[in-house]
Parts: C-alpha cells; sequence; structure tokens
C-alpha cells in the first residue's frame, strides 16, 4: 500500500477585520448646516424682496381706499379716490400719452436693436468695439442721459440744431415743442436701453443653425428672404419675449419726462408714472396716487401673465 506525500499546509490567509460603517451622524450634520446656511441666505433675500417690494405694494392698495395725509390717521373712503382720478382732465391726457409713448418705442424703439444686431452678426472685424459703443449708453446713469440730451434739445444752442443748421435743414423745437416732445423723448429712451436689446438679439442670432443660411444659398435666397425665411422664424420667441418686456418697461416711463420736460408742454408728455408722481408729492394727495397705481399694477400684471404663459409654453416647446 503506497503512501502518498503529505501536501504542505496552505498559509493561513488574513482575514480582514470588517470596516465600519462610515459616521453617519457627521455627515448628517453636516448636510444640515449646509441647508440651514443656504436656506440663511435664500431667508435674507426673501426679508429684503418683502420689506421693499411686496410691502410697499400692499400698502398701496390698501391706502388707493383711503383719504390718507401723513400726520393724521388714515380714514377709508372706499372708491372715492378711483372716482376723484377718473375725473381728473390730465387722466385720460396721461394715459393717452403713455400709450403713444408705447407704441412709438415699438415702431422705433424695437426695429433698430433688431437691425443694429444684424449688422453686428455679419461684421468680421472690430466685433467686441462696436458691441462695447453699442452697449456704453446703458452705462450711463439715466439722469445723466436726460440731462445730456436736454442740452442737445436746447432750441438755441443745442447739438440738434446745430446739426440742422450745419446741413442747411430746418431746425425743430424738439422737447420744447408741443407736436415733438413725445418723438423727442422715444428717441432718448430708444438711445439709452437699446444696448442690452442688441446683444439679446446678437445672441439669439449666433444661435442659429449655419446649415440653415447654407440651404437657403443653395436655393437662391438673397439676404432679405434669408433674414424673412431663417432669421425671424428662428428668432420669433426672443422678438415677442423682448416686446412685451420692452411694452412692460415704457409703460413705467418716468425720468425722461421729469428731467427733460417736466410734463409739459401743455401737458404733452405727462405719463402715468409722472402723475402718480405729482398726485404724492406736488398735490400731497397719495390716495389718488395709489390709486393711479393700482390702475397701472393691474394693467402690467395682464402683460406679465402674458409673458411668463409665452415662456412657459417656450420651455415647453
Amino acid at each position: 500500500m503506497t503512501k502518498t506525500a503529505a501536501r504542505p499546509a496552505a498559509p493561513p490567509v488574513a482575514v480582514r477585520p470588517a470596516e465600519a460603517p462610515p459616521p453617519t451622524r457627521g455627515r448628517g450634520r453636516r448636510r444640515l448646516l449646509d441647508q440651514v446656511h443656504a436656506y440663511g441666505f435664500l431667508l435674507g433675500g426673501l426679508l429684503c424682496f418683502a420689506l421693499f417690494s411686496w410691502y410697499p405694494a400692499i400698502r398701496a392698495v390698501v391706502i388707493a381706499f383711503q383719504k390718507y395725509t401723513p400726520g393724521s390717521p388714515p380714514e377709508w373712503v372706499g372708491t372715492a379716490n378711483f372716482t376723484r382720478v377718473l375725473h381728473d382732465p390730465e387722466f385720460a391726457a396721461a394715459w393717452r400719452n403713455t400709450l403713444t409713448f408705447t407704441a412709438l418705442a415699438l415702431l422705433i424703439g424695437f426695429a433698430i436693436p433688431f437691425v443694429l444686431a444684424l449688422v453686428l452678426n455679419e461684421l468680421r472685424h472690430a466685433k467686441a468695439f462696436f458691441r462695447v459703443v453699442v452697449y456704453l449708453p446703458v452705462m450711463i446713469p439715466p439722469v445723466v442721459t436726460a440731462l445730456l440730451w436736454k442740452w442737445f434739445y436746447d432750441p438755441g444752442a443745442g447739438l440738434a440744431n446745430e446739426v440742422l443748421r450745419f446741413l442747411h435743414l430746418p431746425t425743430s423745437h424738439w422737447s420744447n415743442g408741443a407736436d415733438t416732445a413725445l418723438v423727442s423723448l422715444v428717441i432718448v429712451a430708444t438711445w439709452a436701453n437699446m444696448g442690452g436689446t442688441v446683444l439679446i438679439y446678437l445672441a439669439a442670432l449666433q444661435s442659429i443653425p449655419g446649415e440653415l443660411y447654407e440651404a437657403a444659398e443653395l436655393d437662391g435666397a438673397n439676404l432679405l428672404q434669408r433674414i424673412r425665411h431663417v432669421t425671424i422664424p428662428q428668432t420669433r420667441f426672443v422678438v415677442l419675449m423682448l416686446m412685451l418686456l420692452q411694452i412692460i418697461a415704457t409703460m413705467q416711463v418716468f425720468t425722461e419726462p421729469f428731467v427733460i420736460t417736466g410734463g409739459g408742454p401743455e401737458n404733452a408728455t405727462v405719463t402715468v408714472l409722472y402723475l402718480i408722481y405729482k398726485y404724492a408729492f406736488l398735490y400731497n394727495d397719495f390716495g389718488g396716487a395709489c390709486a393711479l397705481s393700482v390702475m397701472l399694477l393691474v394693467l402690467l400684471g395682464l402683460f406679465s401673465a402674458v409673458y411668463l404663459r409665452l415662456t412657459r409654453s417656450g420651455e415647453d416647446g
């Protein structure tokens, strides 16, 4: 009977001790602290927004139904403030001027930024320089811009009339004429605010795929046809959004009438916001001022609702 050779014993395998699970208490505490910090910063922003935006808006709605005079207790008067404001001769003029200003701003101040964006998009050299030049008016404080244009519009030694005299063209009263004052203010507002609109349009134009333009060129489309059938359809959502935002902004015009014309001549540039200022700080009628503010708030709220609806539909699309 043969004996088999004994195999050497296998070396013992070192058994690692089971690793302890990571401490969840420390991780949970850190996550809780991160959330507390995040909500702390958010709470600070919400408090500032509530203090400087929500509270004044709610307070204005309340005062709109009161006879309010600083230093005396308020008295509830119902809709008397609204009735008095509606019968004010300046009320119709203010709304007419505001709506006219908005319409002119859409005609003048809405097409020019789009054309400038198209030109900047086609440039091959000095793009950064011209973008800075276009955006420069936005960086100037609004009051400084209004004072600068007030000097331009001076009927005597103003730059605008000096240029017209140099070109042997008839001069104008500009902001001092009842028939030209509102158009003059639209030109100021367009020059001062078109820089941001141009950059937004430029970003939208640069996001259009180049293959669409190449296909249009192969089909024999000229420049105007490419703009009509490619550029405008591809940017229609941005155009519509900016149009609604411009309507909301231009219906709150105040700086230009206040600084340049003072609402004149002959109430030709009295806007709703300027009339609110007159009620509050010239007539000392805070109830009437708040009633006008509520009317403007309701109208702008409708435009804002349309804006949000279109924004959501655009995101869903």
